[in-house]
């Protein structure tokens, strides 16, 4: 497995990056928020030669216009992954299953060349999903030993902890075989 984290705008631009493959981050929540610190937060993954991925909270409705938004926010680059956080909103709600999987699917429309996955916590994944529809893979949040989420389904990245920030492990067993992936060969 190799080691990556998540940031947002409540990490630094300037995030360490040793020891690490990857990193996630936050680039938009529904169709109003954008990370003020994404650009900095980017040049820093791609100056330590990570695999840079991107994710947008997921609103419920209007999900074309979300995904647009989100498309115009995070930067287009070939190998870089996109993904869905799928989880309960500061309102209280939550996309449905079928926003979900409507989501993933325009974004998967919209940028073919890029691999797209779904976050979601144990207990959405367990509780609230009924599709079991990723894209192209699950990240899932379990925060237990790294790499031994409580699932039975096949995951791609497991989030393992939030302290002192969300570390992440992922399925691959190289940095190189993650990087192969993302690009899609």
């Amino acid at each position: 497995m190799v080691h990556g984290i998540d940031v947002s705008a409540f990490q630094s631009s300037s995030y360490g990056t040793d020891g690490l493959s990857f990193v996630f981050i936050k680039a938009t929540e529904g169709r109003s928020y954008v990370n003020p610190r994404l650009s900095a937060q980017t040049k820093t993954a791609r100056d330590a030669g990570l695999v840079v991925g991107f994710y947008h909270f997921l609103w419920p409705g209007n999900l074309t216009a979300q995904a647009e938004y989100f498309l115009q926010h995070a930067p287009e680059k070939a190998g870089d992954i996109l993904a869905v956080d799928w989880e309960t909103t500061g309102e209280g709600t939550h996309a449905s299953n079928a926003e979900k999987d409507r989501f993933i699917r325009k974004l998967k429309e919209l940028r073919p060349h890029n691999r797209v996955v779904l976050y979601a916590n144990r207990d959405f994944w367990l509780n609230v999903d009924t599709t079991s529809y990723a894209g192209d893979g699950l990240w899932i949040a379990d925060y237990v030993t790294a790499g031994k989420p409580r699932i039975t389904a096949k995951w791609r990245f497991h989030q393992y902890s939030s302290e002192p920030h969300d570390k992440d492990v992922a399925d691959f067993a190289s940095t190189a075989a993650l990087r192969e992936w993302a690009k899609g060969t």
